[in-house]
């Protein structure tokens, strides 16, 4: 396990404060505000908590309300709002500076047996030849402004070996194409065997690239790279079959819309032999400059 693992499974050991508090600290981002698969992770973990350990996580629906502030910590509440025979409901309020940031509410389920059937796994290539985030970010140094947004990307990453099949958005500005993308993912050492563990990490690096299929459509190039502003607005996973973290998943995303200032990512997430894990629906704050929305419009309109 590298040091970054191991930070950030510290980053989501959160101290419990009281019975049902618990209180969290943030790694810095690429861009000035709290990550926000950090904080759902967060979250999660702090939901899983007040949870028996025979039930594990099968959904999670939640809403980013206010950018985090990286330099200060983010106290995490939880309320108990149903324990049933089968099922176990619980809502997870994130404080900062006295305000609301994010709301979750997560259900766990006792395991039992019934139907099965799923969507078939995509074609994709072995990730093993797939080159790594070290590998590929430097060849697209020249994309990003600030040629420090590379060192960023690749700290912030460290901990997770996350693959793209294609050119990713930074790789092709300009340049529309269909709005899908691949990746496979993995943290980058073992893992313990507790489920909760893994169903938070990949809830942690859901959060990584799923917008970016938005991007692709209109060929923008990325987050951290021209002046498109992007932030997640709610965000969902329902978690079908178990899965590792520590072994390759594939994220296969895409975006059916985008409109309103907003863009819709959704997803599904399968072990490499095929399994389907989890599905993932995420909308986001899309935005760039009024005067470019009016360029592509005209465009449009005229061929």
């Amino acid at each position: 396990m590298n040091s970054a693992l191991e930070s950030l499974l510290a980053l989501l050991d959160l101290e419990r404060i009281e019975q049902d508090i618990f209180r969290g600290v943030s790694h810095s981002s690429v861009v000035p505000r709290v990550f926000g698969g950090q904080v759902a992770a967060q979250a999660l973990v702090a939901a899983g908590r007040t949870v028996p350990d025979d039930r594990t996580a099968h959904s999670l629906h939640a809403y980013f309300l206010r950018p985090g502030d990286p330099g200060a910590p983010i106290v995490y509440t939880v309320d108990r709002i149903r324990d049933g025979r089968s099922f176990t409901t619980r809502r997870v309020v994130a404080v900062q500076h006295g305000q609301p940031i994010f709301h979750l509410s997560a259900s766990f389920q006792t395991y039992e047996e019934g139907l099965d059937h799923q969507a078939e796994m995509p074609a994709s290539p072995d990730p093993e030849t797939l080159p790594t985030a070290a590998e590929l970010l430097p060849r697209y140094a020249d994309a990003f402004v600030d040629p420090v947004v590379v060192d960023r990307l690749l700290e912030t990453r460290a901990a997770v070996d996350l693959r793209y099949v294609d050119a990713p958005p930074y790789g092709t500005v300009g340049q529309p194409r269909e709005p899908r993308s691949q990746v496979w993912f993995r943290t980058d050492g073992k893992l313990a065997d507790d489920p909760l563990l893994h169903v938070c990490l990949a809830t942690y690096v859901s959060d990584m690239t799923l917008l970016d299929s938005v991007l692709l459509a209109h060929g923008r190039g990325g987050w951290a790279v021209g002046d498109v502003v992007g932030a997640s607005l709610d965000h969902a996973m329902w978690f079908h079959r178990p899965f590792r973290a520590d072994e390759w998943l594939l994220y296969d995303q895409e975006s059916p819309s985008a409109a309103g200032g907003r863009g819709l990512g959704q997803a599904r997430i399968f072990t490499q032999d095929g399994r389907l894990a989890i599905s993932v629906i995420q909308e986001g704050v899309v935005r760039v400059p009024r005067d470019e929305v009016r360029r592509d419009e005209a465009r449009r309109d005229h061929g």
